[in-house]
């Protein structure tokens, strides 16, 4: 994790106060000490007073282990730079034991997230940012995929939490100190990740800590890492100020994770020619989706495939064979309430009625109000009731009036906190019976409008009747857990947890 240099001046050598060489071992930093070896280094020592031979060995023998990780001069005395690191804001999760190694990870790759509650200090657009990004960081250099759902028992449970909290054998200490902790892929806690609610979270470093930096390192520990003694990582135990625009991986993270998870294919060589999308494709994306009459229309390169309400017949059929004059690759369509249909690529609209393209088209998208730097729109829907169209560009939404044919003020305004739970950005929408359907990569999101929330997440071809596999991986994993703001078990995992808690304690008092 990264430190924070704003709030403690972080690694600045405390001269004026303490010489570097000159040992500080009073009775009040000799317990912190023995607090933190025993919290991060398995250091466990009956008993307050460490003047004992025996225990003066086995704390010098942890002191040595935690100056070797942190690159600091190897004394096995507690000296001023020493102290200074064991106070500074952290993660919670140890640096030894089971977590000084890459632990295995999920044995799936499409996982599922859920925020169980809200820091007052921060908007919950802005939490749903961060995570999101936080999340990202990780899929951007493997093959995982996470969604979001607000229901249920996700595969990482995410909750801000005080000091003693639920069935979690961690605690948090109040401000400063553990910022967070997350458990390794697994049974009951598995990938669950609490920050300290007593902390300042915040978008910005100046005045708390960044809750996307800190959520990212945590998240690193729900997907199987353990912390790096690499200073430059975000696996670094200790919180590090960032710039949150960078990039916080470096080539330590990167090789770690995908060491539990892969990277990405390697590109092969293209195919001669233009390739033929296959309907029942798991991995089938769409560019763009529109109502048009009693019909949906999904677009994909050159092609398109059409479906009735009501009939199970799906056609698939060439865009030229309707539009000769419409370019392929579309980006963006849509349906108006004046039965016409708007289809978007690039700076340019085209206007169909019928089974026509409109003279004088294409025109600008900036003659439908975007500003200039508006490059293109990403996905629109259009919500007949009201006659208002979303239009999507990167994590933005802007809402379009189709009486006065103006943009609504107030916007753009952020997809996350328009559309909670579907993500930062959309590639394909469109509506029906009420609903919209989000289209993120290989999932659909089946979104209630009144209700503002997911009822339904899909794979993107349901449309065409395609079989579901066997091992789909949309079906949720049952974890259960008690939580303090009330009791959520279902089936037997959090009993498994709750066993071996209580046979590790028979254990130490036997």
């Amino acid at each position: 994790m990264r430190t924070l240099p704003p709030l403690l001046l972080l690694f600045i050598p405390l001269s004026s106060a303490f010489p570097a060489d000159r040992m500080v071992e009073n009775e009040e930093n000799v317990q912190l000490a023995q607090a933190y070896l025993n919290q991060f280094y398995s250091l466990e020592i009956e008993g307050s007073h460490l003047v004992q031979s025996k225990n003066r060995s086995l704390l010098d023998g942890k002191l040595q282990e935690m100056q070797a990780f942190f690159g600091l001069t190897v004394t096995g005395k507690l000296d001023s730079n020493t102290l200074e690191i064991m106070k500074t804001p952290r993660c919670g999760v140890p640096d030894v034991g089971q977590y000084g190694y890459t632990l295995p990870g999920w044995r799936k790759h499409n996982l599922t997230y859920r925020i169980m509650n809200y820091t007052p200090d921060m908007e919950q657009a802005d939490v749903d940012e961060a995570i999101q990004r936080a999340l990202e960081v990780w899929s951007k250099v493997t093959p995982l995929i996470f969604t979001k759902i607000s229901k249920g028992i996700a595969d990482i449970m995410i909750a801000f939490r005080t000091r003693i909290h639920g069935w979690c054998p961690r605690h948090f200490d109040g401000p400063l100190g553990v910022l967070g902790h997350a458990f390794p892929p697994g049974l009951g806690l598995g990938g669950d990740t609490h920050f300290d609610e007593d902390e300042n979270w915040t978008t910005k470093d100046e005045s708390g800590f960044n809750l996307f930096l800190v959520a990212a390192h945590e998240f690193g520990h729900s997907l199987g890492l353990s912390h790096s003694n690499d200073q430059t990582a975000l696996m670094f135990p200790n919180y590090v100020s960032l710039d949150p625009s960078k990039y916080p991986l470096s080539q330590d993270d990167i090789n770690g994770i995908q060491s539990i998870y892969g990277g990405f294919p390697k590109a092969t060589s293209k195919p001669k020619g233009p390739t033929v999308p296959q309907a029942c494709d798991p991995d089938l994306t769409f560019d763009a989706i529109t109502t048009f009459r009693r019909e949906v229309m999904f677009f994909k390169g050159r092609h398109l495939w059409r479906i009735y309400y009501d009939i199970d017949d799906v056609e698939f059929e060439l865009i030229s064979s309707f539009w000769p004059s419409l370019p392929a690759n579309l980006q963006a369509a849509y349906e108006n309430p004046q039965d016409k249909i708007l289809v978007f690529k690039d700076e340019n609209f085209w206007v169909i009625r019928g089974f026509a393209v409109l003279p004088d088209y294409p025109k600008s998208i900036h003659t439908l109000g975007f500003p200039r730097h508006v490059k293109k729109i990403d996905a629109a829907v259009c919500d007949q009731n009201r006659r208002k169209t979303y239009f999507f560009v990167g994590i933005w939404c802007w809402r379009y009036d189709e009486k006065t044919q103006t943009m609504d003020r107030g916007f753009p305004q952020r997809v996350v906190k328009l559309f909670p739970g579907i993500g930062l950005r959309v590639g394909a929408a469109f509506q029906y019976k009420g609903f919209f359907y989000f289209f993120r990569g290989s999932k659909q999101f089946e979104y209630d409008i009144k209700a503002k929330n997911i009822t339904r997440i899909m794979r993107p071809n349901t449309w065409f009747k395609c079989k579901e596999p066997l091992n789909s991986s949309f079906g949720f994993d049952i974890k259960e857990r008690a939580y303090s703001g009330g009791v959520e078990i279902l089936h037997h995992k959090s009993v498994s947890l709750f066993i071996f808690n209580v046979v590790h304690l028979l254990k130490k008092t036997v």
